[in-house]
């Protein structure tokens, strides 16, 4: 239908010729049908397009964002049928079941769920992306938390309007009604099953929802009823031993969760005051998930010698460097691991600690009581180290105290913010530490970058034209034979097309040649071009060699990595 479509389209004068043919360059990368690629990128409007074809195959038109469908007509229809053929059930009228789909040509569908269900089908239209959104409302979760919701007497909970005092005895009563309890448990636990690192319980005007993070995005899980808000807040507040009077100011705590098979989960637990109450952001810490085996992290061969090679060394910086949640942490858990025996003294200096590492002396940080990085730091070298961990350079006093137990016999680990490897140089010198002593002290830098793998149970080959991976980066020999796929979304990865992440890296070791370039002053420009020349694989370059075999998707590459 996506050819005919779009043709009939330009026939009818509702898009040009130029606008399609973008529309289908977007769609080889993507995939997906022309109509919702149409949308997506703004071409034509979800009315214009569902009028169009209503008018085309001469059946109704729906809008689905203003229709509230019944529960007991969404049950007709299993969640993995409605993906299938992108349909959702929408009305039951004796003997008829009134259905939505975005081809309504498709005949297959109409009588796949004809037989599923023994109701004769009538069809009405509506957007694909339509379609998708309403798949997400109704089904998403709904298998999980309906029942549950279905126990809520929301008139049992007492919630002060506008700005009133909480009564805080009748609230803490509250969270221990088996529904709110219930509903929070499952919370946590849904998520961890869902393979979520982060979930967030947002307060708004008029609306509350839950959303998780998984595999670097955020995906809206359900809407729990806005009178229980305070309540569920509440309940988790106490799980984390903070103070459920306290509603001004953030505060932080953790819960820890057990699960079979002795299986333990940590949830670090920050709360922050906003217009309509608190919002709860929780981390999750899955120690048994911790890979702190190096040649599983995405280093590749070359880079996993040089990377060892720096840490190796009995003393010296090891810095690394990318945004928050580029999984900097677990790149160095995975080196102190590496590192970690019984003959040396291991120190760090976290904030806060994320994972607990026999053998190694971790210290959570404290601004309020005046211990911070450098504070820990003078500490530890008190403290007869070999090998010492800063969380994160910040200041050039943490920038001074590592550089100097860099430079007299220690092996410094730490983390800055910054884009790649080779600005990280700059970024030290701008903080104020001298030319010579960053060629003295740093052995070597790694920035990092995650990225989602294509999910295995879906992974399909695309075609993409040759000129179109040359543009990124990829050389006239590899475009030829690359191996480029795209998941085409399943159960497994929840219709995603993604399961998981793998890391990118840049690792800048310290040659002579390197240093000389530093203490003459260049550029960042110039000194990516020298590392590039010794050998230095940048992060696109990396992102392109996963791509190329099939383990990451061109718009990851994209998304993620910048040109060199």
């Amino acid at each position: 239908m996506s050819n005919r479509l779009g043709e009939l389209l330009v026939r009818e004068n509702l898009i040009s010729l130029g606008q399609l043919k973008d529309a289908q360059d977007a769609q080889r990368k993507s995939g997906e049908k022309i109509g919702y690629v149409l949308t997506k990128l703004g071409i034509l409007g979800e009315r214009e397009l569902t009028s169009f074809l209503s008018k085309q195959y001469g059946v109704p038109s729906i809008n689905l964002a203003e229709f509230e469908i019944d529960e007991d007509v969404i049950k007709l229809i299993p969640r993995d049928v409605a993906q299938q053929h992108q349909v959702i059930p929408v009305n039951r009228a004796g003997n008829a079941l009134i259905v939505a789909m975005s081809d309504p040509s498709n005949i297959y569908a109409i009588d796949d769920i004809k037989f599923l269900t023994g109701y004769n089908i009538e069809v009405v239209v509506a957007s694909e992306e339509a379609i998708k959104a309403a798949i997400q409302r109704y089904y998403e979760a709904k298998s999980n938390i309906s029942e549950l919701m279905e126990a809520f007497d929301e008139d049992e909970v007492e919630v002060a309007e506008g700005e009133a005092e909480e009564d805080v005895v009748s609230l803490e009563k509250s969270t221990e009604e088996a529904p709110v309890v219930r509903l929070v448990n499952l919370i946590l636990v849904d998520a961890i099953k869902k393979g979520a690192s982060d979930i967030h319980i947002e307060p708004y005007e008029k609306t509350f929802r839950v959303r998780y993070r998984i595999d670097g995005l955020l995906y809206e899980i359900m809407s729990p009823p806005v009178k229980l808000r305070n309540a569920i807040i509440s309940r988790v507040k106490i799980m984390s031993n903070l103070d459920i009077a306290e509603r001004r100011l953030p505060q932080d705590g953790r819960i820890k969760i057990k699960l079979g098979g002795g299986r333990e989960m940590d949830f670090r637990v920050s709360v922050m005051p906003t217009l309509f109450g608190e919002k709860v952001v929780m981390r999750l810490l899955d120690k048994s998930n911790l890979q702190l085996d190096m040649t599983k992290l995405g280093f590749e061969e070359a880079q996993i010698v040089r990377f060892k090679d720096a840490i190796d060394r009995p003393y010296g910086m090891v810095l690394v460097t990318g945004p928050t949640g580029s999984g900097k942490t677990t790149t160095l858990y995975s080196a102190l691991s590496e590192l970690n025996k019984s003959t040396d003294n291991i120190s760090t200096a976290e904030d806060p600690v994320e994972f607990n590492l026999p053998g190694i002396n971790q210290c959570q940080m404290n601004d309020g009581i005046g211990l911070n990085f450098a504070a820990a730091l003078r500490c530890f070298l008190r403290q007869d180290p070999d090998i010492i961990m800063v969380g994160e350079i910040r200041d050039f006093e943490t920038a001074e105290i590592a550089v100097k137990a860099a430079l007299t016999g220690h092996l410094v680990l730490s983390t800055l913010h910054t884009n790649d490897a080779p600005s990280t140089v700059h970024r030290l010198l701008n903080m104020g530490v001298e030319p010579f002593l960053v060629t003295a002290s740093v052995n070597a830098i790694v920035a990092q970058r995650l990225v989602r793998k294509i999910c295995n149970d879906c992974k399909e080959s695309v075609k993409m034209p040759a000129e179109a991976l040359i543009e990124i980066g990829v050389t006239p020999e590899n475009a030829a034979k690359a191996n480029i796929c795209k998941g085409a979304g399943c159960r497994t990865c929840s219709e995603t097309g993604y399961k998981g992440r793998v890391a990118l890296y840049e690792v800048m070791n310290f040659t002579d040649e390197l240093k000389d370039f530093i203490l003459q002053g260049v550029s960042t420009t110039e000194l990516k071009r020298e590392a590039i020349r010794m050998g230095m694989k940048t992060l696109r370059q990396s992102a392109l060699g996963k791509l190329i075999v099939g383990l990451t998707s061109y718009d990851e590459v994209v998304n993620n990595t910048a040109s060199d």
